[in-house]
Parts: structure tokens; sequence; C-alpha cells
């Protein structure tokens, strides 16, 4: 039978010196849901920005394992199998800090940011706080926590969790009522590889102006943008050569 793993992380911080210092994650798909949270010790200090962020100490780890020894990785590595299903919120960047660890995901890969991108495309943002509230899961969620045994903190690896485990619920009943042939779940699989078509600017001298209108607008701008900003990221590439590509005669 196929196991689900939602799974979070927090770390020193966010650059490519940092490390894993706490690592979260349930595993459902039995009857009983396996809940894993551990801290480890890191030898990169923890940056001041990111403790501001998810409230972890250095005093919190002083004395942890190493992330090698944590029982929860070691569980992690006997679930890493290409039948089960790992589930994160904006996975590029927990896969990231795993692979430095020495994990490379062989699991399917649901990435409920993209899903969400693709699925809730008029909403304002998609970080996982933000459906918190907007679906209303903050209602609820308290009771679920209590089932399991975990504290609801924002930003935390096992909180998270928590939150991501409800909300991927909500989109996975949006997904299905979108496209109600399919499997569900196996569409977000498909859904987390596919290119994002964006609708707004989200930044620069249009923020807030339809791409498809800018399109029509200013092509220049659109193609100086392909050619000048090297930090353009895929889905924004991906939409702007869509909108260039139909002005072709």
């Amino acid at each position: 039978m196929a196991k689900y793993i939602i799974l979070d992380t927090e770390t020193t911080g966010t650059d490519e010196e940092d490390r894993i210092i706490q690592l979260g994650y349930m595993v459902l798909g039995d009857k009983e849901i396996e809940v894993h949270n551990e801290f480890c010790s890191s030898d990169v200090a923890i940056k001041i920005p990111a403790m501001e962020a998810h409230g972890i100490t250095p005093e919190m780890i002083e004395g942890k394992p190493p992330f090698s020894e944590l029982s929860s990785f070691t569980r992690l590595q006997e679930l890493n199998d290409a039948s089960n299903y790992m589930i994160i919120h904006n996975a590029p960047f927990d896969l990231g800090m795993l692979k430095k660890e020495g994990f490379a995901c062989q699991m399917k890969l649901i990435d409920t940011l993209r899903v969400a991108k693709h699925i809730f495309d008029d909403e304002e943002a998609h970080r996982l706080q933000y459906f918190r509230y907007k679906l209303g899961i903050y209602k609820y969620e308290q009771e679920e926590a209590n089932k399991l045994g975990i504290e609801v903190k924002a930003h935390d690896a096992i909180g998270d969790v928590l939150v991501l485990k409800l909300f991927l619920t909500e989109l996975k009943n949006a997904v299905q009522k979108k496209f109600p042939d399919v499997n569900a779940v196996e569409k977000m699989v498909q859904l987390t590889k596919e290119p994002i078509l964006i609708k707004t600017f989200r930044f620069g001298k249009y923020r807030g102006r339809a791409v498809s209108e800018v399109a029509q607008e200013d092509a220049g701008y659109l193609r100086w943008m392909l050619n000048n900003m090297e930090n353009l990221d895929e889905d924004m590439r991906y939409t702007i050569n869509e909108h260039l590509q139909n002005q072709l005669p």
C-alpha cells in the first residue's frame, strides 16, 4: 500500500552553506499516522533572520545528534521508494536541503505550492499560511493537533506539516472538482511537473497588469526580460514565450 509522506524542514538559513536543524513529517497510508519531529545539530550557525522566522535558537539544538543520526532520517530512507509519495509545499527548497544531507528523493513528488498555483491561479498569494486563513483551516486545526499530539506553531516544521496535511485535503478536493475524470493524486503529481501560465505581473513596472495585456501593448519589454533578466524563473519565462509565440502570424 502506498504511503504519503508530508514533510517540512527548518534550517539555519536559506543560503548554499545552510543546513537542516529540524525535520518534521507525517506518514499516511495505514490506519495509524506516523509523526516524526526531531531537532538536530549543525556545524553552521543559525542566522538571525532564520531564528526570527522559526524561533529555533542555538540552545535548542545544543547536544542534539547530527542529521545523519536522526531516527526520523533513518525512517525516511526506508520510505524512499517509487511507490510512495513525497508531499511538500515549495519542494525545491526542502529537497535541496535534504540533498545536502545525502538524501535523494525517489518517491513520486507532489509540490502543493505548484499545484495550488495551477488550481487557485487567481489568488494573490500561494503561501501555506495564506491558505491556512483563506480556507479557514485555522478553525479546525487544533482538533487535529490534539489527536496527533502536535503543537500548532507557524514556521515550525511539524506545525507546518499539520497545516499542510489539512490543506492537502482541500487541494485534493479542488483538483478533483476541476478534473473530475482523473485520479486527483496522480493529477497533482502531473501538475507538479507542468509549467505554470502566470496571469499577472507581481513585480516590475507592469506590476498588477495582466501578462496578456502587456504582450499586446509592449512585446518588446517581454523580449527584454527574456534576454536580460538572468534570474527570471522558469514559469515566467514559459509564460512570456507562450504569449510571444501566440502573437506570431
